[in-house]
């Protein structure tokens, strides 16, 4: 009869599978106003955004909800949204150019080693050291 009784208690506390949810964050006051749209009622503040994984969790703890993943959401003025767009495509085509200038770099000293030129050399034309272009040279 104690076996029975206990895990229908078990049963009835079992807590829900976990869910993924969006934070929906939104800078007011100084602080970060936090929404959660898959659980209705889930509000919550943070100064920073790097504090709201932990306070949605415990929030979703206390309307006995467990959380998997939470994907932080900000949302900012529109002008500040193109800043940022604008900031992020710079960053892109700047990585892009690295890495087209490294590719350029490994072409130039296999080409200018093997015509003879010197290590020092090679790294007087191409504007790097000469232990770089060692580098470069025995990779």
């Amino acid at each position: 009869m104690e076996c029975e009784a206990s895990s229908a208690v078990l049963e009835g506390t079992e807590m829900s599978e976990p869910m993924n949810v969006t934070a929906a964050a939104e800078r007011s006051g100084g602080r970060w106003s936090v929404e959660v749209p898959e659980i209705p009622g889930l509000f919550t503040q943070t100064r920073r955004l790097d504090q709201i994984d932990a306070m949605v969790r415990n929030a979703a703890g206390m309307l006995d909800r467990e959380i998997g993943t939470v994907t932080v959401e900000p949302k900012l003025p529109e002008r500040d949204e193109r800043m940022l767009a604008e900031l992020l495509d710079a960053r892109r085509r700047a990585s892009e150019a690295q890495s087209r200038a490294s590719s350029l770099t490994r072409d130039a000293v296999g080409v200018l080693r093997a015509q003879g030129m010197t290590v020092r050399d090679i790294a007087a034309v191409i504007g790097v050291t000469p232990q770089r272009v060692s580098a470069l040279a025995n990779a």
